[in-house]
C-alpha cells in the first residue's frame, strides 16, 4: 500500500511539473481557441440547424487538432503540412458518413480555428482577429443580412392531376396550404406510377434570423 501511495504521489508531482512546463502563451491560446469554437457552435451553428449530433465532434476535433498542432510546432512541422494532414484525415474519415455539406463545412472551420490558434506565429491579438474574421463572415453568410437562406425538402405528393406545366401555380398553392410553408420554387424529382405518387423537391426561404 505504501508503494502504491508513493507511486501515486510521484504521478501527481509529475503531472504538476508537466503543467508548469506549459508556458502562459499556451494557456492563452487554448482559452482563445475554446472561446472561438464555442461561439461558432453555440451561437452560429446550433441556432440555425438545431442539430446536436455533431457538436461533440466539432469540439473534440478542434481541441485535439489544437493540442497536436501545438506539439508539432516544437518539431518545426510547418502549418501547411499540419493543416493538410488533418484536413485530409477528416475528409476521408467522414466521407462515408451521412454528413451534409454544411456540417462538413463547420467541421472544416473547427479544424481551421484550432490550427490558426495553435500554429500562428503572430501575437495573441493577431489570431484573435483571424478567428474573429472567420466567425464574422460565417455569421453574415448564414444570416439574412445579404441574402435569404433558401432551404429545401423532398415530399411525396399523390394528386397527379396537378402535375402539369399549365397548373404550376395551382400545385404550389395546394402544397402551401397543406404544409404551411411559403414555397419559392419546386422541382419534380421522381414519378412512381405504380403507387400513383411523385417526389417533389420544394424550395423555401429559411427565416431563422429575422431582420
Amino acid at each position: 500500500m505504501q508503494l502504491l501511495q508513493i507511486l501515486a504521489d510521484d504521478n501527481i508531482l509529475a503531472s504538476f511539473e508537466l503543467l508548469n512546463k506549459l508556458k502562459p502563451k499556451f494557456w492563452l491560446r487554448l482559452v482563445i481557441d475554446l472561446v472561438s469554437i464555442f461561439i461558432l457552435v453555440r451561437f452560429i451553428y446550433y441556432p440555425i440547424y438545431k442539430n446536436r449530433n455533431y457538436i461533440f465532434t466539432f469540439f473534440i476535433f478542434n481541441l485535439v487538432i489544437f493540442l497536436i498542432t501545438h506539439l508539432f510546432n516544437k518539431v518545426e512541422l510547418s502549418m501547411g503540412a499540419a493543416f493538410g494532414l488533418f484536413a485530409v484525415f477528416s475528409m476521408l474519415r467522414y466521407r462515408t458518413e451521412g454528413i451534409s455539406i454544411k456540417d462538413m463545412t463547420y467541421l472544416f472551420l473547427a479544424i481551421a480555428i484550432g490550427l490558426i490558434t495553435a500554429a500562428s506565429k503572430g501575437s495573441w491579438d493577431e489570431f484573435i482577429v483571424l478567428n474573429g474574421i472567420i466567425l464574422g463572415i460565417t455569421y453574415l453568410l448564414e444570416s439574412n443580412l445579404f441574402m435569404k437562406n433558401e432551404s429545401s425538402k423532398i415530399i411525396s405528393y399523390s394528386n397527379m392531376s396537378l402535375i402539369q406545366p399549365e397548373l404550376h401555380k395551382e400545385l404550389i398553392a395546394e402544397l402551401e396550404t397543406k404544409i404551411g410553408i411559403k414555397i419559392n420554387r419546386l422541382n419534380i424529382k421522381e414519378f412512381d406510377l405504380a403507387k400513383n405518387k411523385v417526389q417533389i423537391e420544394i424550395f423555401y426561404f429559411d427565416k431563422w434570423n429575422k431582420n
